[in-house]
């Protein structure tokens, strides 16, 4: 994907709306990559650089391309001229709450995306230990009707179909 990337900053350099870039989150960009939000590598982000999203199209150059020529400058604060009606009454609206309850509105907001993180990470556990017990016990079912028999007793049946005159002998 990196060759791509490259390909994509290079086509996008010049752009005044439009920033391709690349953060080494294992060196100095290790601050900037825990603020928003990066677990993985290589995590594509896009958006408002304070709301960053994640990217979940293709990784080809292609993809990438069609993606990053479709972005556009969002409504914000910073480009009201941007908004619609509804979208200015809101950021005035928002704009107009004290610094300190808005600090405590986005911390609220924040701790309910990592409570429902936490949930869905602590329910996928719970799926991965079941399935790992459902495995053990189909395999140890398996294994025990296998050791009962089951293997020599297709053989014999089969063995059986085939020569069925040597069945008769024995039975006489």
């Amino acid at each position: 994907m990196k060759p791509d990337w490259d390909k994509l900053m290079t086509e996008f350099k010049d752009s005044e709306s439009i920033l391709v870039g690349d953060v080494d989150c294992t060196a100095e960009g290790k601050a900037l990559c825990g603020t928003v939000g990066v677990k993985g590598y290589p995590t594509i982000k896009h958006g408002d650089a304070s709301d960053l999203k994640d990217y979940q199209g293709g990784r080809d150059f292609a993809a990438l391309q069609k993606f990053a020529r479709g972005l556009k400058p969002l409504c914000s604060p910073a480009n009201i001229n941007l908004c619609d009606a509804e979208q200015t009454a809101e950021i005035e609206r928002i704009k107009a709450i004290d610094n300190d309850v808005l600090a405590e509105d986005i911390a609220a907001g924040d701790k309910k995306l990592a409570d429902a993180e936490t949930f869905f990470n602590d329910e996928v556990q719970k799926l991965q230990n079941a399935y790992q017990k459902l495995q053990a016990d189909k395999e140890k079912t398996q294994q025990e009707i296998n050791d009962s028999g089951l293997g020599l007793q297709k053989a014999v049946l089969a063995w059986k179909k085939k020569n069925p005159a040597a069945d008769e002998k024995e039975e006489l």
